[in-house]
């Protein structure tokens, strides 16, 4: 596969990563905050989120800490769409 759509491919993955992981904190929090026991919640969903994540690099990365790290700029580029898009769903009343 050519190097371009090495690195794209990881970038798209690591967004996909992210998307996943902070629609998962999202959703967590939503439900957290009314269930019975809010601390089995946020445990268990962040003992699974980074599980997956961490996966995810790590497969998706092989022995190259390149696409690690154009991964990682997925990953942190899907965190701003995610935020934004709750924020504009006048979900969260943070500024």
């Amino acid at each position: 596969m050519p190097e371009l759509l090495q690195i794209t491919a990881a970038l798209l993955a690591g967004m996909a990563l992210g998307a996943i992981y902070f629609a998962g904190l999202w959703w967590t929090v939503k439900k957290g905050l009314a269930a019975q026991y809010p601390a089995v919640w946020f445990g268990a969903s962040f003992l699974v989120r980074n599980a997956f994540v961490l996966a995810g690099f790590y497969w998706l990365a092989g022995a190259e800490w390149q696409r690690l790290l154009v991964c990682l700029a997925g990953f942190i580029i899907a965190r701003f769409l995610v935020a934004g898009r709750i924020k504009a769903r006048g979900e969260c009343h943070a500024s």
